[in-house]
């Protein structure tokens, strides 16, 4: 269950995070209370070179940027509804688990850095913005899956359409993220933070798919029209979790450059893997000092085995049964045009709550 952000919760965030950490002011601009550039930018004064540049000289594309950490921030919570951390969004508890380099953090950064790509090579797509478009073909090859036909199948294809230009999206999402924030000590935790920026990034350009269309009399396809088109976003979500449930721990190396992972025989992760240097609390109980709201009161499912499972949620705790009356929407019609009208029902249902 996903908990709507308040502007109290909001100004808390900011004033928690920044400026600590970039991603906390992304992931508060992503609230429609700040969806106005004008805003964003004015809670970025300490923000430099190219970031204070794009509120200065363009702030339609951090209005994007906006748009972007909110995507974020509800699939996020979509992902982890199930989990004991449930991407939760309530006041300081969120940012105490950003000040620590755990999985749960890194999957912060991939998805905000994704939604960031995500959103502004949709708006570039839309026409929404003045300084991009369509992606540019004419250089590109065939299509994969019809590189192989040859002319005498008699079917031609051609780049057309409107693909979705992820390179541009791609630049400003690193423009946004990728500005280093800390020297000396810190070195490490930003590398970590950079690489899974660069993950989200990838789970986002590094699948784009490509779409055709037919043209020809009486439903033939004798030319085809193709452009790449962004993956959807629950995709990213998914992608990135299955990230998040196979994430490498690593270590700094002595030279404070570079990363190197933990464990032996442990292949390094790639640019798309997840990394991390801390394990995460169980958050099992309430802590303030490591963000944890605890399980009690979370809605388990009794017959699961899997991380929803009252077993796992509840942390061993057990749990019990109650029995609520909701009120939903039933009988829903569609009149013409273009209204779906539905009557209310009170709907019994059995819930079971951790102890």
């Amino acid at each position: 269950m996903t908990i709507p952000l308040s502007r109290t919760q909001l100004a808390l965030f900011f004033i928690l995070l920044c400026p600590v950490n970039i991603i906390g002011l992304w992931w508060a601009v992503g609230s429609p209370l700040v969806m106005d550039p004008n805003s964003i930018c004015r809670k970025t004064k300490r923000l430099a070179g190219k970031q204070a540049e794009l509120c200065q000289t363009q702030p339609e594309i951090v209005n994007e940027v906006a748009k972007g950490a909110k995507l974020g921030v509800r699939e996020c919570q979509y992902q982890f509804r199930f989990r004991r951390w449930n991407c939760t969004s309530q006041n300081k508890y969120f940012g105490k688990v950003l000040q620590q380099d755990i999985r749960e953090t890194a999957f912060v950064y991939a998805i905000t850095a994704a939604g960031v790509t995500h959103a502004v090579t949709q708006a570039c797509s839309m026409g929404e913005l003045l300084q991009c478009g369509c992606e540019a073909t004419r250089s590109r090859g065939p299509p994969p899956r019809l590189a192989s036909v040859g002319p005498t199948e008699g079917v031609k294809w051609e780049w057309g359409g409107c693909g979705d230009d992820v390179e541009f999206g791609y630049e400003k999402s690193k423009q946004f993220m990728d500005a280093r924030r800390r020297k000396g000590k810190s070195d490490i935790r930003t590398l970590i933070d950079l690489h899974n920026n660069e993950a989200g990034r990838l789970a986002v350009k590094n699948y784009m798919r490509t779409e055709c269309k037919c043209h020809g009399l009486s439903g033939s396809c004798t030319l085809r029209t193709c452009w790449k088109k962004m993956p959807h976003f629950r995709e990213v979500g998914d992608r990135l979790l299955e990230r998040f449930n196979g994430a490498s721990k690593v270590m700094g190396g002595n030279d404070g450059k570079t990363l190197i992972p933990v464990g032996q025989n442990i292949k390094p992760p790639d640019k798309q893997d997840l990394i991390y240097s801390a394990e995460s609390p169980d958050f099992c109980l309430p802590n303030r000092k490591t963000g944890s709201l605890g399980t009690r009161g979370r809605m388990c499912n009794s017959t699961a085995l899997d991380v929803s499972g009252c077993d796992l949620l509840c942390c061993g705790r057990g749990y019990w049964d109650e029995t609520v009356v909701l009120e939903e929407n039933c009988l829903c019609r569609f009149h013409w045009c273009c209204v779906v009208q539905c009557k209310k029902c009170l709907v019994r249902k059995e819930l079971s709550l951790c102890h």
